[in-house]
């Protein structure tokens, strides 16, 4: 895939950051807006993943440094949440485009049908040509604002939203290399990126950093979707980037044959493990390489406590996880049958629901 493809591009997830936002509210959004509208004009579906409720909020309560405590940060994101709508509903409204306030937290994602729930409604917005600018709860999710960002949102509304192109616009000019100079092209992000990201972290008002978007680009091109982290200063950011103009860096996707389908991405990308199995090098070598179900007999060891359909990871025997899947049996449950050949399940347990730990169709390899 070249940049020239991304020209094919029908529906779009664009993020955009803190930092950019908090420079000039008014300014950054209407300069947004005006690109949305224009695309649409182009036949081009926008849906925005937009930060700043907490650094518009600081901004209104008249404050400069983010606050660390879990209740100040979620009363800053209350009063800075409408704020930021605000600004959106008035920069729509005068290109004729109705916005369309979409607030999601972990939560909402984790669960199947609420994550389907989602993905109605915003079809729905955009059939009716309103524009969607989803965001964080923060107000409510403790956990988002203590360990997620919208980096990873994004990664996961690509899906939610089955977007053909992701594209991050952030305050840098891309992924920089060791000379300081932008990286055009990312083919495989663990060999090529992540050893760089962390040299471009950043700090102060956001909450993500460029590893924050290797990984949402690593989440995008699982899905098979490409990515481009561009710099959001730059005029019309969004259209050059769909037209082929070689801005920000490039996040190849995975090829479509090798991609994720849509639930099995949600399942390594939106469920957060509720304990872990441990198994031998047979059963890591039988999923890995032979594409088989995990079954009792390859689990050596139980971690957490979970119940029946809840995601768990799969740990091989060097303590890496490897794969992340539903467990069709609790905790409890696998700790009497590990080890156990399938035939001796009933046996051991009075009743069988499955013959495998996990089925191959409710596992995904990392």
């Amino acid at each position: 895939m070249s940049r020239k493809a991304l020209a094919a591009a029908r529906r779009v997830v664009i993020k955009i950051g803190s930092r950019l936002l908090a420079e000039d509210p008014p300014a950054r959004v209407a300069a947004l807006a005006a690109e949305v509208a224009q695309l649409r004009g182009r036949g081009i579906a926008c849906v925005l993943v937009s930060s700043g409720a907490i650094a518009l909020g600081l901004s209104r309560l008249g404050r400069t440094e983010r606050p660390h405590a879990i209740p100040l940060l979620q009363a800053t994101a209350a009063v800075g949440q409408g704020h930021l709508m605000q600004h959106y509903d008035r920069a729509f409204a005068e290109h004729g485009l109705a916005a369309g306030q979409v607030l999601l937290t972990h939560q909402d994602l984790a669960d199947r049908s609420r994550f389907l729930n989602a993905r109605h409604a915003l079809g729905a917005l955009l059939a009716m040509g309103a524009v969607p600018v989803i965001n964080e709860n923060d107000t409510v999710a403790v956990e988002e604002i203590k360990f997620g960002d919208n980096d990873q949102l994004a990664a996961l509304v690509t899906n939610l939203v089955e977007a053909d192109a992701l594209i991050i616009l952030t305050d840098v000019a891309g992924l920089l290399d060791g000379a300081g100079q932008v990286v055009s092209e990312v083919t495989d992000v663990d060999q090529q990126a992540a050893p760089l990201a962390g040299r471009t972290e950043a700090g102060g008002i956001g909450s993500g950093g460029m590893a924050s978007k290797v990984r949402a680009a690593r989440a995008a091109a699982r899905f098979g979707v490409p990515t481009v982290v561009a710099p959001g200063r730059e005029p019309s950011p969004v259209a050059r980037v769909l037209f082929g103009e070689p801005l920000g860096t490039l996040f190849l996707p995975t090829p479509r044959a090798q991609a994720l389908g849509s639930r099995k991405h949600w399942i390594a990308y939106a469920l957060k493990p509720a304990g872990a199995l441990v198994v031998d090098e047979g059963a890591r070598r039988a999923l890995v390489e032979s594409k088989r179900s995990l079954l009792p007999s390859g689990v050596r060891e139980v971690r957490g406590r979970f119940e029946l359909g809840e995601a768990v990871s799969v740990v091989g025997p060097d303590g890496s996880e490897f794969a992340r899947g539903l467990c069709g049996y609790s905790a409890d449950e696998v700790e009497r049958i590990r080890g156990k050949k399938t035939a001796d399940i009933e046996a051991v347990l009075g009743y069988k629901y499955f013959d495998e730990v996990i089925h191959r169709d409710d596992l995904v390899i990392l």
